[in-house]
């Protein structure tokens, strides 16, 4: 029986942390370089301990408030007991993930920096690689291992029925949602802030190199890249790959899948991470500074894991349809559709590849369209800014219309429509089944994908520490080649996150309306009413559509304000430094790093703020309808607006490495300068504002859900 088979989710969570570990010790086996390397990558790391102990000690706040307004509401009937302590559980664990990513990528940098100087290109991304991994499988495998200690302890120990075993992983789901806004709005604030203030007064004003030593904000960059680029999307990946299978076990016991509903998508993930761990050993590289072919490095084994993964899934599928008993004993109902199931797999795997290759073509140096873009410099900044904007924009259709495909294509095939002799019936439990499971297959080898993301932050570090280091001009130039790949494949890990994250918030939406349709009813208040014209519906939408864009406001203003910060003190210390430009002085380091910790933790506080208590304030207000029209704006305008963030940003980014190369002029050119004003701007976007949102949408989605007794108990409409 599929009850004796618990300990799958524990072997794959367990190899996902071996392997981990196993990571960890190969990072620390390689050298880290001389003793200018070894000080400078001792005050990134100082930095960036400095700023995670300041703003875990605020979350910390943030989720005591919490526990006890949700101890206090499950006192009083509202949510059940169990929902504080899943809250903070999944907080805290979410928290654990980005502390851990960012304690090896600080540990990882110097010897990213060294291999490049002593044994080439090949190991600089052999030890970069490395370093993201230990992100990727820490992330997967505590995502494994928590739904399944949570779903153990609630089954049999507590005896829980299915009903409040699903309202507790959402509310697990919620704390890990948190956690990561936060840890993406700081994280982001942070390190645009830093990296905006650098470039604007060392690269324009000054005319100075990247990540010179004269720059008196250079370390809070190269903190940033950590805090930001690693700890941030640590928390945002680990929330998108728990939230993908939470929406997923929900729905699996309103379609009636039962045991077999909650196992699949864990064995699912378990044959991702054991597939990306294979897939690892393909990723290695001649000793070439092509991007084409340091790309195909990096896809040959994410390739080589998705296929794995989705040849390995069909037979366990049929195991566990054919092993498991449905509701009562009777036959499972998973059973009359396994072949529709395992499509909907090979859909999320599908769906998943086709975004990142849109992501690619649009934000890659060696795609035609980035080339434009950075070609347009020629005529100055504005123009640049324009051709970036409508590059952002046009980016936007090819991943809507595969998600929307793929949504579409997995409801159906997974049993939405069925036709019985009595015609076609819709079982949409089953077909948003489909669409959850196809969530979890597009992260079943977000190890690998979050490992080829991962890297990226560390070779950019490697790159400021072998400037500051005085080391060979060959050097700095590997290392670049490395930080402009890991600028196209952060991209694409952004793409996955938030193209599963519109598939969660789908399937969450849904769950939010099966479930409020019970507490109403329960209530005495009657039937839902979701038409488009029904006006608390659509009111809702408008809603969760200004949301979007104020959330997307504050995160840029924050960076603005950090920013201009920034480059005031950057500009007073060139000023009153005597000796400084010169290289004669020393910059002060640590007044930067703590200007942009300060504004971080204080500018996160809001935008946080707004998205958790938007969902609550629309039940309130607008009953459980604008809630339905509030969470469908969210996902939809959010999921659009995210990834014209991202392309465009990515873009901007990438067009000034392409100059940088050589091209156009390079380096101090007026086309250089010009593409530089287009990555300042495309900084809060891509890092800041953009990848927050998938945060946005699951967090919204779960505090409605948690929250359903509040709203049918003290809605005004």
């Amino acid at each position: 029986m599929i009850e004796h088979l618990f300990w799958i989710g524990y072997v794959g969570a367990g190899a996902a942390l071996l392997f981990a570990f196993i990571q960890i010790y190969k990072v620390f086996k390689y050298p880290d370089g001389n003793d200018d390397i070894r000080r400078i990558a001792a005050a990134i790391r100082e930095g960036a301990n400095a700023f995670m102990r300041r703003q875990y000690s605020t979350v910390a706040i943030f989720l005591a408030v919490m526990f006890v307004i949700l101890l206090v509401l499950s006192l009083n009937g509202f949510i059940i007991i169990y929902t504080p302590f899943a809250f903070i559980t999944g907080g805290t664990i979410t928290a654990f993930c980005g502390i851990i990513g960012m304690k090896i990528s600080t540990l990882a940098n110097s010897r990213t920096a060294h291999a490049a100087a002593s044994q080439g290109l090949n190991r600089a991304l052999r030890v970069s690689f490395a370093s993201g991994s230990v992100m990727g499988f820490i992330v997967n495998g505590l995502a494994v291992l928590e739904l399944t200690v949570w779903y153990m302890l609630l089954k049999y120990v507590f005896k829980e029925t299915n009903d409040n075993i699903a309202y507790t992983m959402v509310t697990f789901g919620m704390g890990v949602a948190v956690v990561a806004v936060f840890a993406r709005v700081g994280g982001g604030i942070f390190t645009k802030a830093a990296d905006v203030g650098a470039d604007l007064v060392g690269k324009v004003e000054a005319g100075i190199p990247e990540d010179d030593p004269r720059n008196p904000a250079v370390i809070a960059d190269n903190v940033g890249d950590n805090v930001g680029d690693v700890a941030g999307m640590g928390a945002d990946l680990h929330e998108s790959n728990s939230n993908a299978l939470v929406a997923t076990i929900a729905i699996s016991f309103g379609a009636g899948y039962g045991i077999a509903g909650f196992m699949l998508p864990i064995i699912v993930s378990v044959v991702g991470i054991l597939s990306s761990i294979i897939g690892t050993f393909f990723v290695q590289t001649k000793e070439s500074l092509d991007q084409k072919s340091l790309l195909n490095s990096l896809r040959r084994g994410v390739y080589i894991a998705g296929g794995i993964a989705a040849a390995a899934t069909l037979p366990l599928i049929h195991f566990v349809a054919n092993n498991a008993a449905g509701e009562g004993g009777a036959a499972n109902p998973m059973l009359q559709n396994v072949w529709g199931i395992y499509g909907a797999v090979i859909i999320g795997i599908i769906a998943g590849f086709i975004v990142s290759l849109f992501t690619e073509y649009y934000t890659s140096d060696a795609s035609k369209p980035t080339v434009d873009l950075a070609n347009s410099s020629k005529f100055g900044a504005a123009p640049l800014m324009i051709g970036g904007l409508s590059l952002g924009m046009k980016s936007t259709a090819g991943p809507i219309f595969t998600i929307s495909g793929a949504a579409m294509l997995a409801f159906v095939v997974s049993g939405g429509f069925r036709y019985f002799d009595a015609g076609l019936l819709l079982d949409y439990n089953a077909g948003l089944y489909g669409i959850g499971l196809a969530a979890v297959a597009m992260l079943a080898t977000n190890a690998i994908i979050l490992a080829t993301d991962a890297f990226g932050p560390v070779a950019d570090n490697a790159g400021g520490i072998a400037q500051m280091a005085n080391l060979p001009e060959e050097v700095r130039n590997r290392t670049d080649a490395l930080d402009s790949l890991g600028n196209t494949t952060a991209a694409t890990g952004k793409g996955f996150a938030i193209a599963s994250n519109a598939f969660t918030g789908l399937a969450l939406l849904v769950s939010y309306v099966n479930i409020a349709q019970a507490a109403m009813t329960n209530a005495g208040q009657g039937t839902l009413n979701l038409s488009i014209v029904n006006p608390p519906v659509l009111v809702g939408f408008f809603a969760g559509s200004a949301v979007v864009f104020l959330f997307a406001a504050m995160c840029t203003s924050a960076v603005q304000r950090a920013a201009q910060s920034i480059v005031q003190e950057v500009r007073r210390q060139f000023k009153e430094i005597k000796g400084l430009m010169e290289g004669t002085a020393k910059a002060d380091y640590a007044t930067c790093v703590d200007i942009c910790t300060r504004g971080a933790l204080k500018e996160m506080i809001a935008p946080a703020l707004l998205v958790i208590l938007g969902p609550i304030i629309s039940g309130i207000l607008l009953g459980v309808a604008g809630v339905v029209g509030y969470l469908a704006g969210i996902i939809v305008v959010g999921f659009t607006l995210a990834v014209f963030m991202l392309n465009a940003g990515g873009a901007w980014d990438n067009a000034k490495k392409y100059i940088e190369k050589g091209n156009l002029g390079g380096k101090g050119s007026d086309n250089h300068k010009a593409a530089v004003i287009g990555d300042t701007v495309g900084d809060p976007l891509k890092d800041t504002a953009g990848p927050s949102f998938n945060n946005v949408i699951t967090v919204s989605c779960t505090v409605a859900i948690v929250f359903i007794g509040v709203t049918v108990a003290f809605s005004l409409m």
